[in-house]
């Protein structure tokens, strides 16, 4: 059992995959990062200085005057300004991964195009149907003229 399972994880794509994993997680690290640092402020600051992470709708009818004191004080949120950081993040992970797997496909069309076939050299002799040279002038099966 211990042999099956190193095959199973030698295995070229259970390697792949992993290695997959680990680079797409340090990626949405990237992206979030990007998200909540970058893009957000702008459109926070264009929308009258909102910070999204702290948008949310308080469902237990007592006033708090953040969303941190909300949740500390155990209260139902509904935190729509961290699902719409999400929703931004994921569209920019969904967006790149689209233009790099576009150009994986682009780039293996490019290098899976088939060989062009190779011109004959061989022909068949039009009496004996004997395979002979595609330069020959006489069969060298029945000796016949070839014109």
């Amino acid at each position: 059992m211990l042999k099956d399972f190193k095959e199973f994880i030698m295995r070229g794509n259970v390697v792949d995959m992993a290695v997959g994993v680990i680079i797409g997680g340090a990626f949405g690290k990237i992206v979030t990062s990007l998200v909540t640092d970058i893009i957000m402020p702008p459109i926070g600051r264009l929308t009258g200085g909102v910070d999204f992470s702290s948008l949310y709708i308080n469902l237990s009818g007592v006033a708090y005057a953040s969303l941190a004191e909300a949740q500390k004080a155990g209260a139902a949120t509904i935190n729509y300004g961290v699902f719409l950081n999400t929703v931004i993040n994921f569209l920019i992970v969904a967006g790149a991964i689209f233009l790099m797997i576009s150009q994986m496909n682009r780039l293996k069309a490019k290098f899976d195009k088939p060989a062009p076939a190779a011109a004959p050299s061989t022909k068949e002799c039009p009496l004996c149907l004997s395979v002979i040279p595609l330069k020959a002038v006489r069969c060298a099966h029945c000796a016949s003229d070839l014109k």
